[in-house]
């Protein structure tokens, strides 16, 4: 199924703001282009990003680039496709066994393991993430777990839970994949 060119989401409660994503599918995989901008707990934010993903939508690279009252940031990350992983060039080994990108300013990150591991209705899988923070750009590992649920009428629903951030929740998800619901977090809106 084609990916739509674009798609957008408020931010809800953990923070005010908005996020823009421009899709595109090429014959190497695939490639997200965005940028959010938001409030949280009273400190503004912006920060764009590009994300590049190879055909079974697993993490390839990503370049993060921020600005807050911190100043101007930016952080790259290259990954082997089989759990190595680079942060600004250097071998990154508490990522290792990641296979996806998480970005705290992205909703559309959670649709990278949805997509990957093609979950039946009953399975769970873990997929831990190199976790990229809104402010300051530091990356990290988190752990997380998704459980295919009934569908919803015709949208898929997953259990999510990252244990460390004490955060469980029920996303739902477009035909494509592209997170609709992400309770506390962020709504599609186009």
């Amino acid at each position: 199924m084609e990916l739509p060119p674009t798609a957008a989401w408020r931010h809800l409660d953990a923070r005010v703001g908005f996020e823009v994503l421009f899709l595109r599918q090429d014959g190497d995989g695939y490639h997200l282009e965005g940028h959010s901008t938001a409030v949280e707990d009273g400190e503004a934010w912006s920060n764009s990003y590009s994300v590049s993903l190879d055909q079974s939508w697993t993490t390839r690279s990503g370049h993060v680039m921020g600005r807050s009252a911190l100043g101007a940031r930016e952080v790259r990350l290259e990954a082997d496709g089989i759990g190595g992983w680079r942060v600004d060039g250097f071998i990154a080994p508490q990522l290792a066994g990641c296979l996806d990108v998480d970005l705290e300013a992205s909703a559309c990150t959670n649709a990278l393991p949805v997509r990957r591991l093609g979950l039946e209705v009953g399975e769970r899988a873990d997929a831990p993430a190199a976790y990229v923070r809104a402010v300051g750009l530091g990356v990290e590992r988190v752990e997380q777990s998704y459980a295919r649920l009934e569908n919803d009428a015709e949208r898929a629903r997953y259990d999510y839970e990252s244990p460390e951030f004490g955060f469980r929740a029920v996303l739902m998800y477009d035909e494509h994949g592209l997170v609709l619901d992400y309770p506390g977090i962020a709504v599609r809106v186009a």
